[in-house]
C-alpha cells in the first residue's frame, strides 16, 4: 500500500510572518492525519523560519528549484548541496511554470535529477501537458517523452527517491481539473512507463501525485483512484482550512 503523498507549494507567495503562520498550521493538520506524508515548498527567502516552524514536526520541506552543478558562477541560484545543508528533504523539478517561464526542458530536467540525487534529496519530479497539446490528441506522446528523457539514466535505487507529479498545464490555476477518470488513465500509462524504466516491483512502489486545482471538494474523489497516490496542490496549499481538508480527504481513516 503506497501511503498518500500530498505536498504543497507555495510558488511566489508569503512573506515571513504568514509563512511562518501557515507552517504551523500545516504542522497541527499534519499531525491530525499520521497516514498522510506532507511536504511544504516554500519560496526560498521563508525556507529558513519554515525549517525552525517545522523542526520537530512530521511536515517535509521542499525547495521550488534547484540547479544541476554543485557550486559556480550561477547567479540567484541554490545547488542541491545547499539546499540539503539548510536542512531540506526534497525539492521540486520541472514544475510547467519553470518549463514556461525560464526555458527548463527535459534536458536540464534530467541534470536537474541526478544532481539531485548525489545531494541525497527526495525529488518531485512534474511532468504535464498543455491544452494545445491534449487537444491535438499527443497528452501520451508529450509525457512518455518528458517521463523517459527527465528519468534518463536512473536505475531502481534511484527511483526510490523519486515521486512523480502529474500536472496537467491547462488545469493549474484554471479551476478545471482532469476527471478521476482522465487522471486515472494517465497514472496508469506513467506506471507502465516507469516499469519499463525500472521493475515493475519498483513502478509499483513509487508514488505519482495528480496536480492541477486540486481542493477539498475533489480530492476524495481523485484518490479514490487506483494509481493516484497524492497531490501537488498550488493555491489551496495558502489557504490553512483548504489544505487540512485536502489532507482529510485524501486517505480513508
Amino acid at each position: 500500500m503506497r501511503k498518500p503523498f500530498i505536498a504543497g507549494n507555495w510558488k511566489m507567495n508569503m512573506l515571513n510572518e504568514p509563512a511562518v503562520a501557515l507552517a504551523k498550521a500545516v504542522a497541527e493538520a499534519a499531525k491530525a492525519h499520521p497516514g498522510v506524508e506532507v511536504a511544504v515548498a516554500p519560496p526560498a527567502t521563508s525556507l529558513a523560519v519554515v525549517l525552525d516552524v517545522l523542526r520537530d514536526s512530521p511536515v517535509a520541506v521542499a525547495t521550488q528549484n534547484c540547479h544541476w552543478e554543485s557550486e559556480g558562477a550561477f547567479t540567484g541560484e541554490l545547488s542541491p548541496e545547499m539546499i540539503k545543508d539548510m536542512g531540506c528533504s526534497h525539492v521540486i523539478i520541472g514544475h510547467s511554470e519553470r518549463r514556461q517561464y525560464f526555458g527548463e526542458t527535459d534536458e536540464t530536467v534530467n541534470q536537474k535529477v541526478h544532481a539531485a540525487l548525489r545531494a541525497g534529496l527526495m525529488l518531485i519530479v512534474c511532468i504535464g501537458e498543455t491544452l494545445e497539446e491534449r487537444e491535438a490528441a499527443k497528452t501520451f506522446e508529450v509525457l512518455e517523452r518528458q517521463l523517459r528523457k527527465g528519468l534518463a539514466g536512473l536505475d531502481d535505487v534511484a527511483l526510490a527517491s523519486v515521486t512523480i507529479a502529474y500536472e496537467p498545464v491547462w488545469a493549474i490555476g484554471t479551476g478545471l481539473t482532469a476527471t478521476p477518470e482522465q487522471a486515472q488513465e494517465v497514472h496508469a500509462k506513467l506506471r507502465a512507463w516507469l516499469g519499463d524504466l525500472a521493475s515493475e516491483e519498483r513502478a509499483g512502489q513509487m508514488r505519482i501525485q495528480y496536480g492541477g486545482s486540486v481542493k477539498p471538494s475533489n480530492v476524495k474523489e481523485l484518490m479514490s483512484q487506483p494509481d493516484i497516490d497524492g497531490a501537488l496542490v498550488g493555491g489551496a496549499s495558502l489557504k490553512p482550512d483548504s489544505f487540512a481538508g485536502i489532507l482529510a480527504g485524501s486517505y480513508m481513516s
